[in-house]
């Protein structure tokens, strides 16, 4: 028996993988509902092609939005980085996909047997008491015995705490909202992913649904500074009043109750994703700034070669080291770059020679790192 720790987008994708490989398994979530928490997420070919295999693509296409054009501008939108996706959909057949986090969960959550999640479970720590056998006690103090365990319980995940304690989670510098705004946005911008940069601070928009508009907006900040605010929407409007005027559009016509605010963090990258019969996957192995847009599309990747991985193996965890081999050289590079991105975007000094760059960077060279990127191999 297989047992995963979080029903977050890896876990779920993992879960649904096994489902469709008839390979046995088990959720545990710690919530006593499947919390529909966020606000946008971007789903790219690389995690679109998955999805697809896992059956559910029509769905995900229906419930989100495409995104045909990918922008980086100035505060008052003059394009930075202007890049059409059309090389994108005639490569892969569809261009990145906006969706609501609620419902890319909700899309999951439908193809998976009720039986096979367990809510109200809560790790508390876990136990090996053979060379095939772990014992996991969770907060409630309910124990259960099981043969492999997976960690997709996110940055902070317990089961990287207790299996690799001296990892560090890395503040980038940066704090960020979110929200969905309940307006229809010029029509325009519908299809258009936009991230717009200031003096060190961004903004971001991107359309999910029909009168839904995601949102972000970064600042450089000292780590959980700023943490209340009498008036969130009045400062995040104040904040951003040199930008364009969609953005305080934006923030005005979202519920302030709805908007997320958090510091944005990675962490250190492990050396090993595995020990024995443990493995982690998604933000519990090699989280990284959400720079790329890549966070959710990784943590599918990992669910979807770690299923094939396992289904080819007589003993489960003969996977684990295949599957960071297999995975490891492209989640650091994504890491990394991610990291780097936010850094550049946030610039004191040295704005117009990085704009510059931007503007001259070869369109060419940037669609090859996005067809690298969104590349999978394909198992039958």
């Amino acid at each position: 028996m297989i047992s995963i720790i979080g029903a977050g987008i890896g876990g779920l994708s993992l879960a649904l993988a096994l489902e469709k490989l008839n390979i046995d398994y088990q959720v545990f979530e710690k919530t006593n509902s499947i919390k529909t928490v966020g606000a946008g997420i971007w789903l790219a070919p690389n995690a679109l092609q998955i999805l697809e295999w896992l059956g559910i693509l029509e769905s995900i296409q229906s419930n989100g939005n495409s995104i045909n054009r990918i922008t980086i501008a100035t505060h008052d939108l003059k394009p930075l980085s202007d890049s059409c996706q059309q090389f994108i959909k005639d490569k892969f057949g569809y261009c990145t996909i906006a969706i609501h986090r609620a419902k890319l969960q909700e899309i999951l959550l439908q193809n998976i047997p009720n039986e096979k999640i367990k809510l109200g479970k809560s790790l508390r720590t876990f136990e090996k008491l053979t060379d095939d056998t772990i014992k996991i006690t969770f907060e409630d103090t309910s124990q259960i015995e099981t043969n492999y365990l997976i960690g997709a319980d996110g940055i902070h995940s317990k089961v990287r705490k207790q299996l690799f304690p001296t990892n560090i989670i890395r503040y980038s510098g940066q704090t960020c909202w979110r929200g969905v705004a309940d307006i229809e946005i010029e029509d325009r911008f519908k299809h258009q992913g936009i991230e717009m940069w200031g003096n060190q601070i961004r903004f971001g928009i991107s359309r999910i649904a029909s009168k839904k508009t995601y949102w972000f907006a970064v600042i450089t900040s000292k780590s959980n500074s700023n943490s209340i605010f009498l008036d969130v929407k009045k400062y995040l409007i104040d904040m951003f009043s040199p930008f364009h005027p969609i953005v305080g559009k934006l923030i005005l016509n979202t519920d302030e109750c709805n908007i997320i605010k958090g510091d944005i963090n990675d962490i250190q990258p492990l050396k090993y994703w595995y020990k024995d019969n443990i493995c982690l996957i998604g933000d519990a192995a090699h989280c990284a700034t959400p720079d790329l847009g890549q966070g959710g599309a990784q943590a599918i990747e990992d669910a979807y070669y770690l299923s094939h991985l396992i289904a080819q193996e007589s003993e489960i965890s003969n996977a684990y080291p295949k599957f960071q081999k297999k995975r490891r050289k492209k989640v650091n590079t994504i890491v990394t770059q991610s990291r780097s991105i936010e850094k550049i975007a946030h610039l004191k000094y040295g704005k117009r020679l990085r704009n510059l760059i931007l503007k001259n960077i070869p369109k060419s060279m940037s669609a090859k790192k996005m067809i690298e990127l969104y590349q999978i191999e394909k198992n039958n």
